[in-house]
């Protein structure tokens, strides 16, 4: 990925979480403002990310892959922010992975050049898109995933006409789940498409995704099956480049998909005619959550001997303050934070602090305090959250609620801007989105 300097980037100062700011600043000029969350210098809900947490997730990572000598393409529908493409790549991410071709468009625009499209490219409209940017750059290192004989012949048949040659991967599937290759006979009508369009088409890997199971054994079974089909076709000579790349791993199951796809040496032999390039897609370590993800994560240090003997975790970085805006009867408080704010469908946010501003009242609080268990979300509105809290609870109209979140991607999703923020709660900067 080329540097690119983001500070130059101008704010979007008509939309939400922001301090005041001019028409026409730039990201630079952010952190310039001296803004902090508790002084109120923000306006309510806003979104941000703990820079000190960040650093630690990528940190994490970084040792992770390396301790499994493999490579990392962070899938970027997670952010879609390309400050934190740049971050990822800064601390061993490979490259990108993305799931659309306006996605890949603004990964490009950006300046990322490796990018795995862990998608089938369907359509004209997409399919010119990505013609475009491969004849923009011609070293730019994208491939897609392809799973049926008539979308092989389409692209076959398209950049044919354009005079290019596209990079795509089998993709292999579970039964019952999501994309991908089910049968022999559709792998055999899929390879015999691909050998149509020599021109237009190269054969370089082998993607799967296991995150459509939540049964472990059917998961490893699967690997090993995806991992068995492509020693086969690489001995048959089917790929076009003597790397081959075989990639998989959301971000619940990367530990078991590390395991299984490194059980034999990735590093070409005597015997073998190519080289495994096992490049992870987990996207939401970055921020993690406290939903199912850090399910996935205790569940991984206590089968997993690599996370075991790393001797940390990953933090949630990703959270979103808001108001309480009312507590219209005992027992109930109702919070500035609805469905357009943050993510609810894997969970509702969880209250993690409390602080009281002054402006609520004199006797404000001077730091924030651990939220109490028993304040919790158990529905959202548009712009409304509903808390239930004891009836004696020590909260007020006014008061600041922080709250860590579920599922990052769809928190990611809506917001222009996300604030940094660092332990202080000082905004040290922001990052934008391009939803």
């Amino acid at each position: 990925m080329s540097e690119t300097d983001f500070s130059k980037q101008p704010v979007e100062t008509q939309t939400k979480g922001l301090g005041t700011l001019k028409a026409g600043a730039l990201t630079g000029d952010i952190r310039a403002q001296g803004w902090n969350i508790l002084r109120e210098d923000v306006s309510l809900p806003v979104a941000v990310l703990l820079e000190e947490r960040i650093e630690h997730n990528l940190s994490w990572m970084r040792e992770f892959i390396q301790r499994y000598r493999l490579k990392l393409a962070p899938h970027g529908k997670t952010t879609m922010s390309p400050e934190l493409y740049q971050l990822q790549m800064e601390y061993g991410a490979w490259g990108i992975t993305l799931a659309t071709a306006p996605q890949v468009n603004a990964a490009f625009q950006h300046g990322v050049r490796k990018v795995i499209m862990a998608n089938q490219l369907v359509g004209k409209g997409n399919m010119a898109m990505i013609a475009g940017l491969l004849r923009e750059d011609p070293d730019f290192d994208f491939t897609c995933i392809v799973d049926s004989a008539e979308n092989v012949d389409a692209l076959g048949h398209y950049f044919a006409g354009q005079q290019l040659r596209l990079r795509i991967m089998f993709e292999y599937g579970i039964a019952g789940g999501r994309t991908g290759i089910r049968t022999d006979q559709q792998e055999a009508d899929v390879l015999a498409a691909v050998k149509r369009w020599p021109q237009s088409l190269a054969l370089v890997g082998v993607e799967l995704y296991e995150g459509v199971s939540n049964d472990e054994a059917v998961i490893r079974t699967f690997l090993r099956h995806v991992l068995a089909r492509t020693e086969v076709l690489a001995q048959a000579g089917e790929f076009a480049e003597p790397t081959v790349i075989l990639t998989g791993a959301g971000s619940a199951w990367f530990d078991v998909v590390a395991e299984e796809l490194t059980r034999e040496d990735p590093h070409l032999d005597a015997q073998k005619r190519y080289t495994l390039d096992i490049i992870l897609r987990s996207g939401c370590y970055v921020t993690h959550d406290v939903g199912a993800y850090q399910a996935a994560l205790e569940r991984m240090q206590t089968s997993n001997p690599v996370a075991r003997e790393m001797n940390s975790s990953l933090q949630p970085a990703l959270q979103v303050w808001a108001a309480v805006q009312s507590l219209p009867e005992p027992g109930r408080a109702i919070i500035a934070l609805g469905k357009r704010d943050a993510g609810y469908d894997a969970g509702y946010p969880k209250a993690a602090g409390h602080f009281r501003p002054r402006s609520a009242t004199q006797a404000g609080y001077t730091t924030v305090v651990p939220a109490p268990d028993d304040w919790k979300v158990y529905a959202m509105m548009d712009q409304h959250a509903f808390m239930s809290i004891p009836e004696n609870a020590d909260l007020k109209v006014g008061d600041m609620l922080v709250f860590d979140i579920c599922h990052p991607c769809l928190t990611f999703d809506k917001w222009r801007q996300l604030l940094l923020v660092n332990e202080q709660w000082d905004v040290t900067g922001a990052v934008k989105t391009w939803f």
